[in-house]
């Protein structure tokens, strides 16, 4: 059985996830299987790292050969590889290499990592792509000339959701094979982003940086916070106790936890922008925190204080958790833009893998920690 490893049947034997909650987990994991994944696309990273939690809670190994199978049908098509390919579940990948001595997987993945440490850099870090997916903002808001003159040559940008991507991948593949460059690269993209993008004075991340402007835009976005988190406590989980820069990467976590916790709703859902009421509701990042603030708590990087804020998100995702299996109130892809505005009106109600693989997720942490719900 291909799993996280965390205990196959917890759910089942503690009661941590019963009844009609298991049932809605279980169809959440039907609903994950069912998605068109084209392999690969922003979100898959988390979809598979869901499909490997829904084998542990559900005591189901279904999921987890799901997983298996998808990535070596990949693996022996994976070259040439597309601009996309930097969003591989790579520390999915790694685990799954890991737990069934899969000589393909393994081999694959060296080779994936060859090809994206090859890529250019900015500011530190590998480009997310080389002409920034900038957009005119949703809802029509208008631009001011100079961010137009951007749509037409935006340039290569960074973007925060790569945190989850590159620096977990390049930390669980240096680790499984020894590699202490990978290591170091894992720390350095992860530095980089914290650079990069998180905010000094509130510990929150830009969702994105464009090499032509020099600069970071859209302080807050939710969903990206929670892709910050993950990637930062992903990485930090396969390096050595005294690696040069964890000291870092462990001040950011603490920092972005207690702006997220400062910014809960008392519903233990966050505002599409945190923060930011005219933003609404969105409800993948209570998904996201109710995995990440408590995952910093159990490892002893975030106080234990922020475990009232993660089991209100873990309440709040489950409450967005409809009978078919599908969290409710998830955006759609957001895309780019440097207009605030554009955030605020993103659509909302779709089924897509990064609201289905966070519920999964957090689902193990929770039912692990035998958490009755």
């Amino acid at each position: 059985m291909v799993g996280t490893g965390a205990g196959a049947d917890a759910g089942a034997r503690t009661g941590a996830t019963t009844g009609r909650n298991l049932d809605r987990l279980r169809a959440a994991a039907d609903r994950l299987t069912g998605l068109d994944v084209a392999g690969w696309f922003y979100g898959d990273s988390i979809g598979f790292e869901g499909l490997l939690a829904a084998t542990d809670v559900l005591d189901d190994p279904r999921y987890g050969a799901y997983a298996h199978g998808f990535l070596r049908g990949w693996a022996t098509r994976a070259e040439p590889y597309r601009e996309m390919d930097n969003t591989v579940p790579g520390r999915a990948l790694c685990r799954i290499a890991e737990a069934t001595s899969d000589p393909l997987l393994l081999a694959a993945g060296e080779r994936l990592a060859a090809h994206l440490l090859a890529r250019p850099t900015i500011g530190g870090v590998f480009v997310s792509f080389p002409r920034a997916p900038l957009r005119e903002p949703y809802g029509g808001a208008p631009l001011p000339p100079e961010e137009r003159a951007l749509l037409d040559d935006p340039g290569p940008g960074a973007f925060v959701d790569c945190l989850h991507f590159d620096p977990p991948f390049f930390a669980a593949l240096g680790r499984l094979t020894g590699d202490a460059a990978l290591i170091d690269a894992a720390i350095d993209q992860a530095s980089g982003y914290v650079r990069l993008l998180q905010d000094p004075a509130t510990g929150l991340f830009h969702h994105f940086w464009l090499a032509r402007t020099g600069r970071p835009y859209i302080l807050g976005w939710g969903r990206g916070q929670g892709w910050a988190l993950l990637g930062l406590l992903d990485t930090l989980e396969q390096l050595p106790a005294d690696a040069s820069g964890r000291h870092g990467l462990e001040d950011a976590v603490r920092a972005l936890a207690a702006a997220m916790t400062a910014r809960q709703r008392a519903d233990g859902h966050w505002h599409a922008v945190a923060g930011d009421a005219a933003s609404g509701d969105e409800s993948s990042t209570a998904a996201f925190m109710a995995v990440g603030l408590a995952t910093g708590a159990d490892r002893g990087l975030l106080d234990p204080s922020v475990l009232p804020a993660a089991e209100r998100a873990w309440e709040a995702t489950l409450r967005s958790l409809g009978d078919d299996g599908v969290l409710r109130d998830v955006s759609a892809a957001v895309w780019a833009c440097t207009q605030l505005e554009h955030y605020r009106r993103v659509p909302t109600g779709f089924t897509v893998a990064w609201g289905q693989g966070p519920v999964l997720v957090a689902a193990m942490r929770w039912a692990a920690q035998h958490h009755p719900r």
